[in-house]
């Protein structure tokens, strides 16, 4: 079993390359996206997000908040 310092820096690297890999990304595509809040958190927020890296990159308009929840 591994330990848990083992699995923090696991995490940490992954966390890493996630990072590395959105840093890249040139966000051309985005959607209104329901997202966590924080990692630590069951709340959500509304904002956009790259269709292609699911970087959360800002937050929509009211008129796009209203359209999302339409649907």
């Amino acid at each position: 079993m591994k330990k848990i310092a083992e699995l923090l820096e696991e995490r940490q690297k992954i966390n890493k390359k996630i990072e590395d890999i959105q840093n890249k990304c040139p966000h051309f595509n985005f959607s209104v996206r329901s997202v966590q809040e924080r990692l630590d958190s069951s709340s959500t927020i509304i904002m956009y997000v790259c269709d292609r890296c699911l970087k959360h990159i800002g937050y929509p308009s009211k008129k796009d908040i209203k359209n999302y929840l339409k649907q």
